[in-house]
């Protein structure tokens, strides 16, 4: 297990890792590589693209930072390992939900009708 000194960091690429291989499911596989990429690597994603992307209702994965760029105007879920403020709340006024991507894991273990987006 890679080490990197931040303890949220390793248990959630752990716990990632451990839903990939117990289920089967490639998405948290994917998940956990893109958290393991250099800091500069990561997805950053605007809540613009994940509203230019998404319905009303689906579910998002980011594997890395969402940020308060553009406007959301519909409500989605998105799990990420990071959110700004701005984007936290922009999501939360357009009726949506913003959950750590432990939390994300927990409530959608199977990964089903979940959208990735990685950058």
């Amino acid at each position: 297990m890679v080490k990197i000194g931040n303890p949220i960091f390793n248990t959630t690429i752990y716990r990632l890792r451990k839903a990939s291989a117990k289920g089967r499911y490639k998405i948290w596989e994917a998940a956990a590589e893109y958290l393991l990429k250099h800091r500069s690597k990561r997805p950053c994603v605007n809540v613009g693209k994940i509203s230019k992307l998404t319905k009303s209702g689906d579910k998002v994965l980011v594997p890395g930072k969402v940020l308060g760029g553009g406007i959301i105007n519909h409500n989605v879920i998105v799990g990420a390992y990071s959110f700004t403020n701005s984007a936290k709340s922009k999501i939360l006024k357009a009726g949506g939900e913003a959950l750590h991507i432990l939390e994300f894991m927990d409530r959608y273990p199977d990964g089903s009708g979940v959208i990735l987006i990685g950058g």
